[in-house]
């Protein structure tokens, strides 16, 4: 496989320019055997939280700076990349999980799941028939839990799988996948997935595509479950453009 393009820094985040062919190929390239490739999908919220970080949020700057591959999860993230002249292709998690189960994943793989509840399997295999999946349920909190956070990753280890699927929620999964990286035991494409699993089994409707190519598939998430997203994308997510007004100025050249 040829060399990847270089990574991008954008409002304070590293992005690789690599499209959604170009992660389908990576994906099917990926054996078991393969060295355990760490792959975050970085969005408004992640990117605001990452140039607002808590006393103790270290670890998960380092967790996506680390990471083997960050692909932008934004239209909007790459809408104002594009204004300032930076070209970053946009790869949602979750159409990256779907095409990898429903066009690359063989019958007789192993697809390792950390997260989901007890009809996440049975859902994932009526959808996609013959796969092995295995999967782990880390208990609430897992963050703080060293015990747990060791837990979750013996079993990513010992799974095999070609591909893992991280679904624990961020930053947990991050660092989950941060975690993975430092041990050097783990094989295979390990994916920070997020709500993904939720899409896939029916648990959650994603916004129709109109919505999606108009940059407006928060809103939708925002009706769907206004009680406990309304801060992210009322109060939080619009810290953005604070964001990009402050890296504007950092580019600018000094007198």
């Amino acid at each position: 496989m040829s060399a990847r393009p270089a990574r991008i820094a954008y409002l304070g985040v590293g992005f690789d320019p690599l499209d959604m062919d170009a992660m389908l190929a990576i994906a099917r390239s990926t054996t078991p055997g393969s060295p355990g490739t760490s792959v975050v999908t970085p969005n408004v919220d992640h990117v605001v939280r990452l140039n607002n970080p808590g006393p103790n949020d270290g670890a998960v700057a380092a967790a996506y700076a680390h990471a083997d591959i960050s692909v932008c999860d934004s239209r909007i993230v790459a809408r104002l990349a594009a204004m300032d002249g930076i070209h970053l292709p946009v790869v949602p998690g979750s159409d990256l999980t779907e095409r990898i189960l429903a066009t690359v994943v063989r019958p007789g793989d192993r697809v390792a799941l950390v997260g989901g509840d007890e009809t996440t399997v049975a859902a994932l295999d009526a959808r996609f028939p013959g796969l092995d999946l295995v999967q782990h349920r880390p208990p609430m909190g897992m963050r703080r839990n060293p015990e747990a956070m060791a837990a979750a990753a013996d079993f990513v280890e010992d799974a095999r799988a070609r591909f893992s699927f991280l679904a624990v929620g961020s930053p947990q999964q991050e660092l989950l996948a941060a975690l993975l990286r430092d041990r050097r035991r783990a094989g295979g494409l390990i994916l920070c997935v997020g709500a993904s699993l939720d899409f896939l089994t029916g648990r959650a409707r994603r916004a129709p595509r109109w919505m999606q190519r108009a940059h407006i598939e928060w809103l939708h998430r925002l009706g769907s479950d206004p009680a406990r997203l309304w801060r992210r994308y009322l109060i939080e997510a619009p810290r953005i453009f604070a964001i990009r007004r402050r890296w504007n100025r950092r580019q600018a050249p000094r007198p």
